[in-house]
């Protein structure tokens, strides 16, 4: 049943019958009513007073009367100025929620077939992941989540950057400095082995820059000089000439930042279905850049280096291949686009990439786009901010990048400190306890993240994220366990409530009917967060159904109730409630905890 579909429908019909005209649906809109008036929803008026011929009162009274006499779910209403507030019969809340409670597929919509691809993470291999890859993988693995949700096949890929002059780094350092060491002879994460390497490159080569400018050389003279510089230059030309022994260091190198990445990655409860990978990928493109050539959408420059115009799309000329005929970034971005969809057939690409990326992409699109591909409208960049932290707050592995691995780390401890203080602890085993500490932990941390707009830079807070109170992960995550522990209780007293029959319900509650009202509006706001690509949306409907929820518990009584059909009711709506917490935490990759 579409509440809302039926009332727009009267609406349309009232005009049709007292105005005599033909108001298309998609005009018609209706809100919550607010709290301090009577009623469920609000049809404004103003808009429509050249139609009516009537002031505001008398336009919304003649519309209201209409639909008390022909909508038979509109049992009253009442008018305020120009807002037409609409009071519904409780037995269409009670039907609704039969509806809801017995529809196995609530909350997954039915398959659209289409197929789209997200593509987040994507680290370089010379160091672990940061703050900012924590809101990136949160990011991505909940679109991700929240596109399938709508009905849509998902594609989840990480397209890893393990090539580059930043890998030499790392490796000339190690074969300078390393003396042998692996992760097992230093107990490090391989991940945070290769970062190491990766600054220590950068503190010795500043020393030889020092050096040089000494010795008389400008400052940019001794950046090009410096012999570390040189020696990982020489050794990208060995790497793409594939010799044997840089390409051997260099395997051995990467497999330990893959075990340490994927040792992160199942601590962040994050997954992939593919992988791509830039050593492969860094050659693609350059037919690409023929393809365009020979279309007229590509040009030469007179020293041979090819360009697009995008001027008329508000941009600028921009190099797609240099003079000496080598590809540049952009290039091989054409060809993995082209790969992705060569691979998966994909009707939607999203890649979640930070702001920093905004014109490349911009750039990346238009391209392909003039090239006329299939799929180039489906491109998509899903754009967000940097994350910032209260100094000193958190540990730095290097004194200026915020660790990904010590940040959870540390949020699991903090959770641990908050919820001893709080005593939410008692009768669990230590494994147990253990358990909760992450959840709560990972939890705080990931709603934190998820809960602001993607496009907003933010700040995170960690002491604010962790509170059992206000707009944090744990206050659903405790919700939800409060719930737990309300059914657990109803099978201990034997409250069936699997598959109840709600017919002999007359009367609820206000915050009965709110709450009914409030899981129905999970599926829209499913659409709503597919729409925007915004898990932001999901995280504020969770909260906003916590507190809903809470302010029931705290009105009505559940097990103090003499009337079995209605306490039967109260637990299968408390047990609604639970179910969609769990399946909307899941879709921002969080756990819920059945008690604390």
């Amino acid at each position: 049943m579409n509440i809302q579909s039926t009332i727009i429908q009267g609406i349309q019909l009232a005009f049709q019958d007292i105005y005599k005209h033909d108001l298309p649906l998609d005009q018609i809109a209706l809100a919550p009513t607010r709290k301090e008036f009577q009623g469920t929803y609000t049809f404004v008026v103003f808009p429509f007073l050249k139609i009516s011929q009537a002031n505001p009162e008398a336009t919304a009274n003649q519309i209201g009367d209409y639909l008390k006499g022909n909508v038979p779910m509109v049992t009253g209403f009442n008018v305020v100025k120009g807002f037409l507030n609409l009071e519904l019969n409780e037995l269409v809340w009670v039907d609704l929620f039969q509806q809801i409670y017995t529809n196995p597929n609530f909350g997954q919509l039915t398959a659209n077939g289409k197929k789209v691809m997200v593509e987040y993470s994507s680290p370089n291999t010379n160091k672990p992941l940061h703050l900012g890859h924590l809101r990136n993988n949160f990011l991505g693995f909940s679109v991700a989540e929240i596109l399938k949700a709508n009905g849509y096949e998902v594609i989840k890929s990480n397209l890893v950057n393990d090539r580059g002059i930043h890998i030499c780094k790392s490796m000339v350092a190690y074969q300078h400095f390393g003396n042998g060491e692996t992760p097992e002879s230093t107990g490090l994460k391989g991940d945070h082995l290769a970062g190491k390497y990766y600054v220590i490159f950068d503190q010795e080569y500043k020393k030889q820059i020092k050096d040089l400018v000494s010795k008389g050389q400008s400052e940019d003279e001794a950046k090009k000089n410096a012999p570390l510089m040189l020696e990982a230059q020489d050794m990208l030309r060995k790497w793409e000439s594939n010799d044997e022994a840089v390409v051997s260091l260099w395997r051995q190198m990467n497999d330990w930042v893959y075990a340490g990445f994927d040792a992160t990655y199942k601590k962040m409860g994050v997954t992939f279905d593919k992988f791509y990978y830039e050593s492969d990928t860094y050659l693609l493109g350059k037919d690409i850049v023929e393809e365009g050539l020979e279309k007229g959408i590509f040009f030469k420059k007179e020293n041979g280096s090819v360009w697009v115009d995008l001027t008329e799309e508000g941009l600028d000329e921009k190099l797609v291949r240099r003079a000496d005929g080598t590809s540049v970034y952009i290039t091989q971005d054409l060809g993995t686009a082209d790969l992705k969809y060569k691979d998966f057939k994909i009707d939607k690409s999203v890649y979640v990439v930070g702001n920093e990326q905004d014109y490349h992409f911009e750039v990346l699109f238009k391209i392909m786009r003039k090239l006329g591909r299939s799929y180039g409208d489906g491109l998509y960049h899903l754009s967000y901010g940097m994350v910032d932290l209260p100094t000193g707050k958190m540990k730095s592995r290097e004194g200026t990048v915020v660790d990904a691995d010590d940040l959870m780390q540390e949020m699991i401890e903090t959770a641990e400190h908050h919820t001893k203080e709080l005593g939410k602890i008692e009768g669990f085993s230590d494994e147990q306890a253990g358990e909760l500490y992450e959840i709560l932990g990972l939890g705080a941390l990931k709603f934190f993240l998820l809960k602001v707009d993607p496009k907003k830079r933010m700040l995170f807070n960690p002491q604010e994220s962790i509170e059992f109170q206000g707009y944090t992960g744990p206050f659903i995550q405790y919700s939800h366990a409060r719930i737990a522990a309300i059914l657990r209780k109803a099978d201990q007293i034997g409250v069936s409530y699997s598959a109840p029959d709600f017919t002999g319900i007359s009367e609820l509650t206000e915050s009965e009917a709110a709450l009914i009202l409030l899981l129905n509006d999970y599926e829209k706001k499913i659409k709503l967060a597919a729409e925007e690509l915004s898990p932001s949306v999901i995280a504020q409907y969770l909260f906003d159904l916590a507190k809903e929820y809470n302010r029931f518990y705290a009105d009505v009584p559940i097990f103090h109730e003499k009337d079995l059909g209605i306490q039967t009711f109260r637990v299968a709506l408390s047990s609604m409630t639970a179910k969609t917490i769990k399946k909307g935490m899941s879709l921002l990759g969080i756990a819920v905890p059945e008690r604390m």
